[in-house]
């Protein structure tokens, strides 16, 4: 699985979020390429929530 196919499980703008945060975006994209998406969903959990919040990902993108 990608990075940008987990953010959008996660429902998450990949796009916003790279454009508004790029350094958090490239920083989590090195850290999923090395990590099972659930290992990562468990490490990050309450930050992804957070940043499903600000970078919310409508239904007509998914």
């Amino acid at each position: 699985m990608e990075f940008d196919e987990y953010l959008k499980l996660k429902k998450i703008d990949a796009a916003a979020f790279k454009a508004a945060d790029p350094g958090r975006f490239r920083e989590w994209e090195e850290m999923f390429a090395t990590m099972h998406p659930e290992s990562f969903t468990a490490h990050k959990k309450f930050l992804v929530n957070e940043i499903r919040r600000r970078y919310h990902l409508d239904e007509g993108q998914a």
